[in-house]
């Protein structure tokens, strides 16, 4: 059975299809309450930062270096530079991911720091990812910087 926290961030990627968006989720954990949610809105708002990880963290608001510390970041995919910077950043030391058959960030970087990441490889997260790139490959290509 998918965790309960897999199943929010894979909703908010659900949320940015149906938005026309890229369908990519992600929320953010503290003590066992999900704190943030966010998806992928590159499209939706014109934004060329608003990857699901960097709109979950927007959404969450401000926090403390201890809130970060404590934090567990769900992902539906494998985050990208921009996106496993910002894990550093905060020193969040927990990254559970969907899937990284699709697309895989610098995950060997992020480990080396740190950081314990886990790989669900959760096929709805893949077929999500896959149905999306064969229907609008130039979208994809065009949000993971190709």
């Amino acid at each position: 059975m998918t965790d309960p926290f897999m199943l929010a961030a894979i909703a908010q990627a659900k949320k940015s299809l149906a938005e026309g968006g890229i369908p990519i989720g992600s929320v953010l954990v503290i003590d066992g309450k999900i704190v943030g949610r966010g998806h992928n809105q590159r499209v939706q708002k014109g934004s060329c930062v608003l990857h699901a990880e960097m709109d979950c963290l927007e959404n969450a608001g401000r926090l403390t270096a201890k809130d970060y510390q404590n934090a567990v970041l769900y992902s539906t995919l494998s985050p990208c530079d921009m996106c496993s910077g910002t894990v550093l950043l905060y020193g969040i030391p927990k990254v559970v991911v969907g899937e990284n058959r699709t697309f895989q960030g610098p995950e060997d970087y992020v480990k080396s720091r740190g950081v314990q990441l886990i790989v669900q490889d959760n096929i709805e997260c893949v077929q999500l990812m896959q149905d999306f790139i064969a229907a609008k490959p130039e979208l994809w290509n065009e949000d993971i910087g190709e």
